[in-house]
């Protein structure tokens, strides 16, 4: 952990920022704050008074993981949060500067769980203009037991409510969501080869994408659903194709030596990808419909592997292996140097594009956790029993 942490250490150094103009709210005006940095940004102090049990605990967690730091006294907070959950869940945040009122609300119709959620939505668009409420979302990931039998599992992005979605008795793999539906693609050796599958968690239908000889994985569909990206070694190297979403109209787009784990630019117009140049690991891309590969420059990190594109089109975060695996975020165009913000692999973007989903620890006993990039504040995920890991943030 010694080398990991000055790795950190180090590339912390090379700051990445959002842009200048990020605005947060202060009574009844915007004001200019100090410029956000990925993995060096303070974390927001809030003073949090009058829930207990499950609305307290889940207030905690979602603005722990969206950049805020509950505080002990009202004194030492940026913002006071009140209410209660004794019945319906009210609520009001109070700008503590200004000693504004932003908003005071009651909500019902839902859990308390769902309440709780709903609540600390409402604090973070608050706060953060426009940023997109991440409470009601769901994770998918695989679930393994020692045996190396697996299933997919959904939950809410906390780990809360698990759902065993799959009965393959069969290794599992890399889950994918289609964009705003509650579908899935993934991976599983139920006919005894790596096949990539199509599941609808709402009718139940199901059926094979790519059954092609040798291996068909990871599939990740673009923005707007009608495409899949996937890797298949059907011409004998493991390589970059893309086909229509049921599997017609299959395309070739890499010839490289080891392509792995595709990921869609949020405009639909690019795929990054990992690739092996000149037996090095590399992050690449190439258009969706064709063209020639480009190399993604990752300065200061080796072995990145696993890309995933921000919604907001901004970043791009990955996993880099120098010892231990680490989770980097770097500006999606290239200029600006990654910058680790934690210790794991499998990183997949939250709808807010600043919370990750991740997995880390020891091998057959890896934990689901969330991660904020920008303060680097992580907590794990309530889990299935066993070893869980891929997970894949619904859009």
């Amino acid at each position: 952990m010694k080398k990991i942490d000055s790795i950190i250490t180090g590339l912390l150094l090379a700051v990445l920022t959002v842009s200048s103009n990020t605005l947060f709210a202060q009574g009844n005006n915007l004001i200019m704050t100090e410029t956000i940095k990925v993995g060096l940004t303070p974390p927001i102090p809030v003073y949090i008074e009058g829930f207990s049990g499950e609305a307290a605990q889940v207030l905690g967690f979602d603005l722990f993981v969206q950049g805020f730091k509950p505080v002990g006294s009202p004194e030492a907070a940026q913002y006071v949060i009140k209410g209660s959950n004794a019945g319906n869940i009210t609520g009001s945040l109070t700008d503590n500067a200004s000693k504004t009122v932003l908003f005071s609300r009651s909500y019902n119709g839902a859990s308390e769980r769902r309440q709780a959620h709903a609540f600390a939505d409402d604090i973070m668009g608050a706060v953060h203009n426009g940023s997109k409420p991440i409470g009601g979302t769901k994770i998918a990931y695989k679930s393994q037991s020692p045996s190396g039998i697996g299933e997919i599992y959904v939950s809410d992005f906390d780990g809360y409510d698990p759902h065993q979605v799959t009965s393959d008795g069969s290794i599992v793999a890399k889950p994918a969501w289609v964009p705003g539906r509650m579908a899935l693609y993934y991976t599983s050796y139920a006919r005894s080869n790596p096949d990539i599958f199509y599941h609808s968690l709402s009718s139940g239908e199901r059926r094979i994408v790519a059954g092609y000889s040798g291996l068909n994985t990871s599939a990740a569909v673009s923005p707007d659903g009608s495409k899949v990206a996937m890797i298949l070694s059907k011409m004998g190297s493991p390589n970059v194709w893309v086909c229509n979403a049921d599997g017609s109209d299959l395309k070739r787009l890499t010839k490289g030596i080891e392509d792995s784990s595709p990921c869609w630019s949020p405009n639909g117009e690019w795929i990054c990808f990992a690739a092996k140049i000149n037996s090095r690991r590399v992050l690449a891309k190439v258009p969706a419909g064709g063209g020639e590969v480009q190399r993604v420059p990752t300065p200061g990190v080796a072995n990145p592997t696993e890309p995933d594109w921000s919604p907001d089109g901004k970043w791009i975060a990955f996993t880099v292996q120098m010892g231990d695996f680490s989770i980097c975020v770097m500006s999606a165009d290239g200029t600006i140097a990654p910058v680790v913000v934690g210790s794991g692999q499998n990183p997949s973007w939250s709808p807010n594009s600043r919370t990750l989903t991740y997995n880390h620890g020891p091998m057959g006993h890896q934990t689901v956790a969330v991660l904020d990039a920008f303060t680097r504040q992580t907590r794990d995920c309530r889990h299935a029993s066993g070893s869980n890991s891929q997970p894949a943030w619904a859009r």
